[in-house]
């Protein structure tokens, strides 16, 4: 059985503490985006059908773009990552204890979160 894997809604921003109040006023002021209250601390903008998180990252010197997929069978959407050699890097942010899914990171250095649907 293929094991399927679907872009998910969610894209998170994660920048530098140097960046991030003239990222929130350019996507809340300068664009005009509609903003998502009801998840603080965390801060949010409609960006079509997708959501757009900024998460303030002290330790970063630079912007990075985070994204999601998801899949409706995490551990074998896992196993078949292992096989392609995709290695996880579950470090770079922590998840709740059984969470069912992981981190990993594209040949380019693009986070993404491979989380089995309904898992949050």
């Amino acid at each position: 059985m293929k094991t399927t894997m679907n872009g998910g809604i969610d894209i998170a921003l994660k920048v530098p503490s140097h960046q991030y109040q003239q990222t929130l006023d350019f996507y809340r002021n300068t664009i005009g985006l509609e903003e998502i209250t009801d998840k603080a601390p965390a801060t949010g903008f409609i960006l079509g059908p997708n959501r757009l998180w900024i998460d303030e990252a002290p330790a970063m010197s630079q912007a990075e773009i985070w994204l999601e997929l998801y899949t409706p069978d995490f551990a074998q959407a896992e196993k078949r990552l292992q096989q392609q050699g995709v290695i996880r890097c579950d470090t770079v942010e922590p998840l709740p204890e059984g969470f069912k899914g992981g981190w990993i990171m594209s040949p380019c250095n693009i986070v993404h979160m491979v989380r089995e649907e309904g898992a949050w």
